[in-house]
């Protein structure tokens, strides 16, 4: 999975995600377009927004507003990041993080480069 978007990751969005592979995120993250956020299960590559939030509304009803209950984020360390990297992907090690990247950030010049 790789965020098409920068921000900072939701809560909701991660819970939605969740079903469709394992996660390296975890809630009020910072993310950016061209960050890979988490393994999906097929094994294909998929582009996802973590930052989208709820949609609210005036109306309410009892019970649609759940607590949200996320599995734990797979830590990255750098042994585990180098047998997950594709080759095409970046490894950054910042003292305060482990994270895996594309090598072209934009999804137009990924599918461009693909196609060559």
């Amino acid at each position: 999975m790789i965020s098409m978007a920068d921000g900072k990751a939701l809560g909701f969005s991660l819970y939605n995600l969740q079903d469709r592979g394992t996660l390296y995120i975890a809630p009020a993250e910072e993310v950016y377009q061209g960050m890979v956020i988490g393994n999906t299960a097929k094994g294909e590559e998929m582009s996802v927004n973590p930052t989208k939030g709820k949609q609210l509304s005036n109306m309410r009803a009892s019970g649609s507003d759940e607590a949200i209950m996320l599995t734990p984020a797979f830590a990255l360390t750098i042994e585990r990041g180098l047998e997950i990297m594709v080759e095409d992907e970046y490894m950054e090690i910042t003292p305060a993080s482990v994270r895996l990247r594309k090598q072209f950030l934009n999804e137009t010049e990924r599918k461009r480069m693909k196609n060559k």
